[in-house]
């Protein structure tokens, strides 16, 4: 797997390491930074300060955290994707036709990031937040991209990030992968049996453009109980199919 190590400004990269960190660790003291990094007091320290004068992040008694000047970044990078703004009613219209979650995901630099997540009545608390990332191939929203992907770009994807077990049910076989894209472009979606979260079940529907490529995908979470049998099989796959299909036409010629 190649280092993600190797930007080219070594101080831009410590700085995002930095709020990296904070973000994992809900806050951190400077001594915590410097530790966890690898980095001089001093250093750490400096960096910190500078984040937190340019509202990076804030200082609350010496507990370092990401400020919400993110959300700022994060709410213009999203109002600016086309497959957001279409997206977006045909996700809370899935979240309340199924009371599940409805989930919108795009791929960007080999990961899957969460554009929009709606909840319907019977919806169960997740952490996949507005711009939250995860590798493709852990979820079905992931596979489904990845299914309608060059064959070299996924292996590059699979090259840089890995495929890293996140449940005991997460594919981590390349060979085994590739046989599910044969499936998922077969019958349309993909499945995701307990891949990234135990004890959930997902089922996602690419969103193509004119060239069968993936712009996106949709999907439809729930846990396992009630993600079984006909409704599983057939009527959670045709209302995510149908709405993949909506956002598509939206996109490709509105």
């Amino acid at each position: 797997m190649k280092s993600e190590t190797d930007a080219p400004v070594k101080a831009t990269r410590v700085s995002m390491d930095i709020v990296q960190l904070l973000r994992e660790l809900d806050g951190a003291t400077t001594m915590e930074v410097a530790n966890q990094l690898g980095l001089p007091r001093s250093t750490a320290y400096d960096h910190l300060r500078t984040l937190e004068k340019l509202e990076l992040v804030v200082n609350d008694d010496g507990m370092y955290k990401v400020g919400t000047k993110f959300l700022e970044f994060g709410g213009y990078a999203r109002k600016k994707k086309k497959i957001f703004e279409i997206g977006k009613p045909e996700l809370q219209e899935l979240a309340e036709d199924t009371g599940e979650n409805a989930n919108l995901m795009i791929e960007e630099h080999g990961r899957g990031v969460f554009l929009f997540t709606a909840e319907g009545e019977n919806a169960v608390e997740l952490d996949t937040h507005h711009g939250y990332r995860v590798h493709l191939q852990t979820t079905a929203l992931g596979k489904a991209m990845m299914a309608h992907m060059d064959e070299d770009h996924v292996r590059e994807i699979l090259e840089r990030h890995g495929m890293p077990a996140i449940t005991d049910n997460t594919v981590t076989d390349e060979e085994k992968l590739f046989k599910q894209f044969n499936e998922i472009r077969e019958q349309g979606y993909a499945v995701d049996f307990e891949e990234r979260v135990r004890r959930m079940r997902c089922i996602a529907a690419p969103i193509l453009d004119d060239s069968d490529r993936a712009r996106g995908a949709v999907s439809i979470s729930g846990p396992k109980t009630r993600m079984l049998g006909q409704r599983f099989e057939d009527e959670i796959p045709q209302k995510v199919i149908r709405a993949a299909n909506v956002i598509e036409v939206n996109m490709n010629y509105a």
